[in-house]
C-alpha cells in the first residue's frame, strides 16, 4: 500500500468509516473545529505565538484523512485535484506579474 489513496480506502473499508456525503462534510467540519479550538487554546486566544504540538499533527492528520475519505467516496482524486489547483494559483500569479505595471519611477536599476 504505497498510493495514499489506497491506504485510505483499505482502511475506511476495514473500519466500516463510509458514509453518506452530508455526513462527511460535517465530521470534516468537527474535525476543522477541533484544530482551531487546538490553536485557541495553545495561543490563549491569540495572545501568544502558535507552536504546533504533538497532537496538532494528529489533528490535522485526523482532518487531512478526513478529506481523502470524501474523495474516495465521490471518486476524486485528491492529488490530482490539488495539482490542478496549484498548477491554477501559479498561472494566475505569473499572469499578474506580467500585467502589473512597471515600478518606475521606483524600480531599482
Amino acid at each position: 500500500m504505497t498510493d495514499l489513496h489506497e491506504v485510505v480506502a483499505q482502511s475506511a473499508d476495514a473500519a466500516d468509516l463510509h458514509a453518506p456525503v452530508p455526513t462527511l462534510l460535517l465530521e470534516l467540519q468537527s474535525l476543522l473545529g477541533t484544530l482551531t479550538a487546538t490553536v485557541t487554546e495553545a495561543t490563549e486566544r491569540g495572545r501568544r505565538p502558535f507552536r504546533p504540538d504533538p497532537a496538532w499533527s494528529s489533528r490535522l492528520g485526523d482532518l487531512a484523512y478526513g478529506v481523502y475519505l470524501l474523495a474516495d467516496q465521490t471518486g476524486i482524486n485528491v492529488t490530482e485535484a490539488v495539482t490542478a489547483t496549484a498548477t491554477q494559483l501559479w498561472n494566475r500569479n505569473q499572469q499578474a506579474q506580467q500585467a502589473a505595471p512597471p515600478d518606475w519611477p521606483f524600480a531599482a536599476h
